[in-house]
């Protein structure tokens, strides 16, 4: 379960100077097992022919699984690592914002397994992707 006691400023706040602040991407809702971030489409997170694009969409679909699983450890002893993404991009997206709704589906003590939904602002799917987060002991 996600703690309780995490705010969304406090979520967001991991994100200064990083790529997610380049993107734009901001957390917006926290549940038992859920995180929520919405990314802007604009001319920083598409292609050349003006639609999302799909490495911008796997940037959001990480960013939610690590921060997720960054919240669910121990920091003092461990730090979490993207180990593996897959992403089916569905649909596309030239306008608005895509929100991701990533789950976590499995903890375990060394790795932690993410399903990440994006869609667009009217709710159209856009991606679906799965993330493999390794949770490493740090070394002494």
């Amino acid at each position: 379960m996600i703690p309780k006691n995490i705010s969304l400023a406090e979520l967001n706040s991991f994100s200064k100077n990083t790529l997610l602040s380049t993107l734009e991407i901001e957390f917006t809702d926290i549940g038992s097992d859920y995180l929520i971030a919405k990314m802007p489409v604009n001319s920083k997170t598409t292609q050349p022919m003006g639609i999302l694009h799909g490495g911008a969409t796997v940037a959001l679909a990480e960013s939610i699984g690590s921060v997720g699983s960054h919240i669910l450890i121990d920091l003092k002893t461990e730090y979490a690592v993207g180990l593996s993404i897959n992403a089916n991009h569905i649909g596309s997206a030239r306008d608005n914002y895509v929100i991701g709704k990533g789950t976590i589906i499995h903890r375990g003590k060394t790795t932690h397994i993410w399903n990440i939904e994006v869609k667009d602002n009217n709710e159209r799917l856009i991606s679906v992707c799965r993330l493999t987060v390794m949770i490493v002991k740090k070394s002494k």
